[in-house]
């Protein structure tokens, strides 16, 4: 089983149709936003909103955003 519950047939496929769909110069730039993205995501996520302070998950502890 891979990603999302996909097997790798799958997911070979779904990269062979992006490549033909995008081409092989725009598939890296991309794969990039999409990255910022989910980065951006992630942060947006973890930002507590009401103190202004991001969680830690290690350690539990609240630290203040720079």
């Amino acid at each position: 089983m891979g990603i999302f519950g996909l097997g790798t047939g799958e997911l070979v496929l779904i990269l062979v149709a992006l490549l033909l769909f995008f081409g092989k110069d725009r598939l890296p730039e991309l794969s990039r936003s999409i990255g910022k993205s989910f980065k951006e995501l992630k942060t947006s996520f973890n930002f507590d909103d009401d103190e202004g302070k991001v969680r830690s998950h290690s350690s539990g502890k609240k630290t203040t955003a720079k």
